[in-house]
Order: structure tokens, then sequence, then C-alpha cells
């Protein structure tokens, strides 16, 4: 759904501009509550992987493909306010880089694109969540629902945006019909990627979720007799004496007195959160580096539905088209699965970096923040 230069006018494309800047900068600010020492380098992570399965087309219908927007992925994985931060660095990186998305749109896909799609999504998952049963099956149905929606959200937004400022005289009720049609069957993809990467991710390591927080299970509790006396680190509860410290994070071995004196190991994390990183880095550098190949050359839903329509005509060049990245390739290897590869594991790796470095330096200023408070 990368909006290119041209389809919106200029206006239009400026004031989306300031609400693309609002979103981020209110977006920057509230990262700072969702970013902890873990969470942090996960984000970075979470942009990296958005960029490499965004690259994996699949069809949809005859001649139109799809791929994964993201925005409900992130929120879910690590907040609504660092998903917008990561589904924007992910829509730069595309614009300069692969000349994926106009420059001069940037702003119209990062409200459409990041704003929309994250902020529906996470009040959609959020619903579900205080409703349903709390269990780690509800979080992953929540995530496909989430998902499916924002999506024909987005495509929602983008006929609002093209209302008011499309450059090419079409019935916007045509434009409306056809782009909620295929984004709808985009969606069940996207419902489908992030329910399996949501429901992954909190099988070995829930406490990483942003959106599982409270929702994955009971803290430890140790019970004993009313009559008994609370121990060291413990609390006095009507039903008896609760240890405090079970309710932290443990160390992979530590361990908690039971009432009796036994001690028993402490919940403890199935896979640690460096192995939990170093997986979502290999799977991101499979997607982008070897699956990206064999994705679908059909156009995606906006490319159909503005050729069918008539919107393309006034696409214009983009400004880094002669980028030795441009159209997912690297200039001067003919090789085009060596190339697209390659310019798939590079794109992994710039987003990776970028992505990473606002967010510990985001986290940084929060802690300095505590700081100075402290």
């Amino acid at each position: 759904m990368h909006v290119p230069d041209g389809f919106i006018d200029a206006p239009v494309s400026v004031a989306t501009g300031v609400v693309a800047a609002g979103a981020v900068a209110v977006s920057l600010r509230g990262a700072r509550r969702e970013l902890d020492e873990r969470t942090a380098p996960l984000a970075g992570l979470v942009a990296a992987f958005i960029f490499a399965v965004q690259m994996l087309n699949f069809p949809v219908a005859a001649g139109t493909s799809g791929h994964l927007l993201g925005g409900a992925l992130a929120a879910i994985l690590v907040g609504p306010y660092t998903g917008v931060l990561c589904v924007s660095v992910v829509l730069l990186m595309q614009g300069v880089l692969f000349a994926d998305g106009g420059l001069t749109a940037l702003g119209v896909n990062i409200t459409d694109m990041a704003l929309v799609t994250t902020v529906v999504a996470y009040a959609i998952f959020r619903t579900i969540v205080k409703l349903a049963p709390h269990r780690r099956r509800t979080v992953t149905v929540a995530s496909f629902v989430a998902a499916l929606v924002s999506v024909p959200a987005a495509a929602v937004a983008f006929t609002a945006i093209y209302a008011l400022g499309g450059t090419a005289d079409v019935a916007i009720g045509k434009v409306f019909a056809a782009m909620v049609g295929v984004h709808v069957l985009i969606g069940i993809g996207e419902a489908a990627i992030t329910a399996l990467t949501v429901g992954a991710v909190v099988a070995v390591r829930p406490d990483l979720v942003y959106g599982a927080r409270g929702v994955t299970g009971r803290p430890l509790e140790i019970r004993s007799s009313p009559l008994a006396p609370a121990a060291p680190g413990q609390v006095a509860r009507a039903d008896g004496p609760v240890a405090d410290a079970a309710r932290a994070p443990q160390p992979d071995d530590a361990r908690v007195p039971e009432p009796d004196g036994a001690a028993v190991p402490a919940a403890a994390p199935k896979w640690s959160a460096r192995r939990v990183w170093w997986a979502g880095l290999a799977a991101a550098l499979l997607c982008a580096g070897v699956v990206s190949f064999y994705a679908s050359a059909s156009p995606d839903g906006l490319e159909k539905v503005a050729h069918d329509k008539g919107i393309d005509k006034k696409a214009e060049d983009h400004a880094a088209k002669d980028s030795p990245l441009a159209d997912y390739g690297v200039k001067d290897i003919s090789d085009a699965r060596l190339s697209g590869g390659l310019a798939g594991v590079i794109g992994v790796g710039a987003t990776l970096a970028v992505g990473s470095g606002v967010f510990i330096v985001v986290r940084r200023r929060r802690a300095a923040a505590e700081s100075e408070r402290g």
C-alpha cells in the first residue's frame, strides 16, 4: 500500500506530513513509557522483521498480491507508541534506500500505514483482551482479529485522503469499493502472519509481548496456613503469605522457599531474551534474503486498483530511483536471486541499525529522566 509520488496533491501531502510528524513526536514521548532495557533491542528487531516480511508478497486474487503492513504486529509486540515508530522507520528506509513509496508521500504513508493501522489494531486488541478470558490463546485470537481489521481500515483511510487530494479524476465510490474489497483479502494474510508471530513469542517469552502483560497467566503464589508467620520477602494475606519475590521476574536459577521449608525453582522463561532476539533476526534474514525470491510478482492491492482506475497515470518518478538498491535489487549484480537476496539482507541490517539506535536513545532518555527525578 505504499503510495508513490504524484497520487496526492501538494496541500494534502503537506497536511498529512504534519499529521505524521506530530504522530512521530507523540510516539517518541510515549515510547519512553513502553521501552525498558529488554524491549528496546526487541523494538529494533521488530522493525527489521516487518521490513523483511513486507518483501513477501502473497497472492490474494487473480493478478493481485498483498503484503504485511505491520502496524498490528508492532503494536502488540512492543506497544502502540513504539509500534508507530517501528513502521515509520520501515517506511523511511524503504523510501530512501529502495525507492518504495514516494518521498513527498512519506507523510501519507506514515499516516496511513503506521498511524491508522497501529491505532485501530491496538484498540481492537485491547477491547478483546479485556472482554475475553485471560489466557494465552486470547492474545493470539485478539491479534488475528486486530490485524484483520487494521488492513481495510488503512484502505478506508487512503480513500479518505484520496477524496481530499487525489490528482486523478476518479469516482471515489469506485476507489472505496475496490480498495476495501481487495484489502479485506489482504487482511486475512496479515492476520495469519501477525497471529503466528505473536503466538510464537508468547509461547516462549510472554513477558516480552507488550500486549500480553497481565493476560498470559497469574504470577506464582505460595500459600501456607494463615497462622504461619511471613518469611522474609513475603507479605501476609488473608489466605496466607505470598512471596513478593515470586511476583517479579526471576533469574533462571532462582528458587523460592515453600512454607514447609522445601525449595522449588521459580517459573523460568523457556528462552532467554537474547535467544529470542537471535531467532527473530535469523527469521528476518531468511525471509528477506531467501524466501523473498519466491514472493508473488503480481502488483499489490493499491497498485492494482491504481492501474485499473487510472490513478497511476499521475504517478511521478521517485526521487531515489537511481539508488543502488532501487526496486529491491543491488545495482550491477545481474543474478536476480543474488541481487534481491543481498538487497533484502542489506535492508534488514540497515533497518535494524536505525531502529535500534532510535529505541536505545529513547530508552536512555527515559533512564536519564528517572535518574533526575530520583
